[in-house]
């Protein structure tokens, strides 16, 4: 199977937009009065809740909202509590926004949110990715993304992978994204070992219990710092800007895969197209501004920005390659 487009082929806007605080003429007609509310669907600290917070800070530093904005922590389900919720309750609300990400479709994807769908809110950006990356122990005797494929291919039980996230989760798919692009076949026997974090399962690899590393490139910068860590692949369009652009994308080796964990937002059904095209602005605005560049360059995001239609056809095909990916592994039905 041949994956379609929204994972084999990503926009990266880097360029300058002509005015980056200048807004629409539609856009002009709402601005945002009162409290700004942005649901972090997790406890604090981690990725949603890093989203919320720091997209808040640069947001009041540019004068986008009247105030702070207010992240409201609603853990629960995956992020399927923040969704029902904002699905459910908040429906017209223009000022909330909501923290999502490639785990965010994922669950769409494979149904674990019960009767809801990506159709029931607005996805209104992405502001940065942290992108997948296939790795294995400085001392592995696998050399290259190609010479593990085809051991892959031999055998797929022959390499364990170890991750992050669950068995179906976005880690565990990123190496089935690759396997699959390199014709690997029985795409269900290839071997993954769920650990708590990244860093539970780095540690399994650089002391051997587990052949391969599959996660995202900052979880992994400190192992490849100390030289204990050996990146065969990032899963981007091109190859990461500074210290990491020495390694190789899996595209060049033959292997047309990725992987980005994007971070962005989606918003209430049923606001007005004068609001949804404001924060759909607003996101343009902060993604071109420096103060977004420098939250970005300290936290290891890497460009990954589309305009607000191109965003919305994205997460819908990301669903539906997600979602064929799932049945071909027998995840789901």
């Amino acid at each position: 199977m041949t994956l379609k487009p929204s994972l084999k082929y990503v926009t990266l806007l880097a360029l300058p937009l002509a005015a980056a605080a200048t807004f629409s003429s539609t856009a002009a007609a709402f601005e945002p009065e009162g409290k700004v509310e942005c649901i972090a669907p997790s406890d604090p600290g981690g990725g949603w809740d890093f989203t919320c917070r720091s997209v808040g800070n640069v947001m009041q530093e540019l004068d986008l909202v009247p105030g702070n904005v207010q992240t409201i922590n609603m853990a629960g389900a995956g992020g399927g509590v923040a969704y029902a919720h904002t699905v459910s309750k908040r429906a017209g609300d223009d000022h909330l926004l909501v923290a999502a990400s490639t785990a965010t479709t994922t669950r769409l994807a494979q149904g674990q949110f019960p009767g809801l769908t990506a159709d029931q809110v607005n996805w209104v950006g992405a502001l940065g990715a942290d992108y997948g990356i296939i790795a294995v122990a400085d001392d592995s005797e696998i050399e290259d993304l190609n010479d593990l494929m085809d051991s892959l291919k031999e055998d797929p039980r022959s390499v364990k992978f170890a991750g992050g996230s669950a068995k179906g989760g976005w880690d565990h798919l990123k190496v089935l994204i690759a396997a699959q692009a390199a014709d690997v076949e029985n795409l269900p026997r290839i071997a993954y070992l769920s650990y708590n974090n990244g860093g539970e399962a780095l540690t399994q690899v650089i002391g051997g219990h587990v052949d391969a590393f599959t996660g995202d490139i900052t979880e992994a910068q400190g192992f490849m710092e100390s030289g204990d860590l050996r990146v065969l692949a990032v899963l981007s369009e091109e190859r990461l800007p500074g210290d990491l652009s020495d390694i190789p994308t899996a595209r060049e080796q033959g292997i047309d895969a990725l992987g980005p964990n994007w971070r962005g937002f989606y918003m209430p059904a049923d606001i007005s197209e004068e609001a949804e095209t404001y924060w759909t602005d607003a996101m343009d605005t902060i993604y071109q501004s420096e103060e977004w560049k420098n939250v970005m360059k300290q936290n290891g995001l890497m460009p990954f920005h589309m305009t607000a239609g191109e965003f919305e056809d994205f997460v819908h095909n990301q669903i539906d390659d997600i979602e064929q990916l799932s049945k071909d592994i027998g995840l789901i039905q």
